[in-house]
């Protein structure tokens, strides 16, 4: 997949519109989340990211910055392009951004039935099993360079 493409996209840019379309596609008809819960007060300030491959946007995501850590959510790859690695080439790059602007400390939501795909990137699930738009959720955290210090 040579030609996969990832980039930081500008909050509705003519790319990120193609990204939220691409989320809505997934989330709200595949997956049927609740129209309202898809988009929210955090896509204004959040960072964009657009997988695009033949021309085509085909995976998107996004980091909230906290104070404490960086959130990744809203990860997408539209259905025909799915385990072909994208989800994983989005995340490298989400994580290599969140790096290089001084963040290690990184935090997600993820489906239940996605957890071994972010446990490759470190990711380590806590607390109990929820639902978020329907469908059962676990807590993922990876502070690696924290654990290393404290193993030090």
């Amino acid at each position: 997949m040579l030609d996969l493409v990832i980039l930081r996209v500008p909050v509705f840019s003519t790319i990120c519109n193609a990204a939220f379309a691409l989320r809505r596609e997934v989330f709200v008809v595949e997956q049927k989340v609740p129209e309202e819960e898809e988009h929210d007060a955090d896509d204004l300030t959040a960072t964009h990211f657009a997988a695009i491959l033949e021309g085509e946007v085909v995976g998107t995501l996004r980091l909230i910055d906290k104070p404490e850590h960086i959130k990744i959510g809203r990860v997408a790859v539209a259905r025909n392009w799915r385990g072909k690695g994208i989800a994983g080439r989005m995340m490298e790059a989400a994580m290599a951004h969140g790096r290089a602007c001084g963040q290690d400390r990184f935090f997600l939501t993820a489906q239940s039935d996605k957890i071994g795909m972010y446990e490759k990137f470190g990711f380590v699930a806590f607390g109990p099993e929820f639902q978020d738009g329907g469908m059962p959720h676990r807590a993922m955290r990876n502070y690696d360079r924290e654990t290393a210090k404290l193993s030090d």
